[in-house]
């Protein structure tokens, strides 16, 4: 499971997700579903993301152990 700090880091720039969601070109209702876990971003858009609060890909999203990994 991909999980992520999306809405931190918006709160941090005080921006909203309409926001964000135009500097990196999707939907607000994108950027909604991303921080509720329901999509996982494509690498373009994670990247994109993570650019436009000018961190690494590594510092907004993880990902949570799974049996998968751990082999």
């Amino acid at each position: 499971m991909l999980k992520n700090r999306i809405r931190e880091y918006r709160a941090k720039y005080d921006m909203k997700q309409e926001d964000l969601a135009k500097l990196v070109g999707v939907r607000r209702e994108t950027i909604g579903k991303l921080e509720k876990g329901i999509h996982n971003p494509s690498l373009v858009l994670a990247w994109n993301i993570a650019k436009a609060f000018n961190i690494s890909i590594e510092d907004i999203f993880t990902v949570e152990s799974s049996s998968y990994i751990d082999k």
